[in-house]
């Protein structure tokens, strides 16, 4: 088990929300004369303040990104509050966030609105960050828990309720199970990770999750938490229980974390690498600049770990403010950039695949 090994993340991640002042830097340059966003050395400067929120998901990578991109760019202050997907799409369509994180792509019901607020363009999803969704638990003296997709299903319905019930042992030949009661948790926000989570079920275990995907929990029972964090607090915090979370969650909770179940019939153990191998088949289903994706969570490549989402970040292609589309390009850029994505892999997330990477560079370098 890896405990904590996001270092001082770990500390970011227990803030609400990342406000970080802005530092001193040697490497402050105006955006008309700044070095290229992928260079390891440098960002495009701009200066202003954001506010952005949405995805809880990505909070620890949003906050390694404003550290580092206002010790880049002096007078620069970037708010990022991780409210929750659709919290941060309704701010966006309301005009408080300049930007939105969501670990969906905007609905086909929620893409009106959003286009409203970008005068003579449109709300673009660009992915910028791989979040593969652990599947946590606390059970004493229980290691190396493995799950199907169909046990999983039974267990978040509440058909499921012992630790000890034959499907659970069927997927853990030889394991000491208890008798436990299981408390699952599950979030109690409009959730991106909740709609990623029940579209893995809806898709791999149709039989036994009748719920459908959604961002808002459907399934009846459980304990719901807020955010990311809150699930893995939770889960942490009483023997027997489980819950969904981004991984890098799971891992500063000291949590154990399940094998999955995948489409080659393997148990696949959730590393970046094996995350990796999952949206390495994603299919890019958006429309120019547009970059939403379609993940197959069935994927029959050998040691893929099923369960990842992709967040996205909202933002106009035209239309934003005058004061605000510099900084905006600038900082979304940087995330964009060889530099900004190889700072994930220490935080629990997977880089963007280089040839998805290019395109979200391309995109919001078009931003207008």
């Amino acid at each position: 088990m890896k405990l904590q090994r996001h270092g001082t993340l770990a500390c970011l991640a227990l803030t609400a929300t990342l406000a970080l002042s802005a530092c001193g830097s040697d490497n402050n340059e105006p955006a008309s004369g700044a070095t290229a966003s992928g260079s390891a050395a440098a960002a495009d400067c701009a200066t202003g303040t954001l506010n952005a929120q949405g995805s809880s998901a990505q909070k620890n990578a949003m906050a390694e990104w404003i550290k580092a991109y206002q010790q880049k760019c002096q007078g620069t202050t970037i708010n990022y509050e991780p409210s929750g997907s659709g919290a941060g799409i309704q701010a966006f369509i309301a005009g408080t966030a300049d930007f939105a994180g969501s670990d969906s792509a905007l609905k086909e019901e929620e893409q009106p609105q959003a286009n409203a607020k970008c005068v003579g363009g449109q709300a673009i999803n660009l992915p910028m960050v791989i979040g593969p969704v652990a599947v946590a638990y606390n059970l004493n003296g229980v290691q190396n828990l493995q799950l199907k997709p169909a046990t999983l299903a039974k267990i978040f319905a509440g058909k499921i309720t012992k630790w000890d019930d034959a499907a659970i042992k069927a997927d853990n030949p030889g394991a000491s199970l208890p008798a436990t009661t299981i408390q699952t948790v599950h979030r109690s926000d409009s959730s991106g990770t909740t709609d990623n989570f029940t579209d893995f079920l809806a898709k791999t275990a149709e039989a036994d999750w009748t719920f459908g995907k959604a961002k808002e929990w459907k399934a009846p029972g459980g304990t719901g938490a807020k955010g990311s964090d809150g699930v893995a607090s939770r889960v942490k915090g009483a023997d027997g229980t489980i819950g969904y979370m981004e991984w890098s969650f799971a891992e500063n909770a000291g949590l154990g974390i399940a094998k999955i179940g995948n489409g080659a019939g393997e148990f696949a153990e959730l590393t970046a690498e094996s995350a990796g191998k999952t949206i390495a088949g994603a299919e890019v289903v958006g429309q120019g600049d547009d970059l939403k994706m379609k993940i197959d969570y069935n994927t029959k490549e050998a040691g893929a770990y099923p369960i990842v989402l992709v967040t996205y970040e909202i933002v106009c292609s035209k239309g934003l403010a005058a004061d605000k589309l510099p900084l905006v390009k600038g900082f979304l850029g940087y995330a964009a950039s060889t530099e900004g994505q190889a700072e994930l892999t220490e935080l629990g997330y997977a880089p963007l695949p280089e040839t998805v990477r290019t395109k979200v560079e391309t995109a919001v370098k078009n931003i207008s």
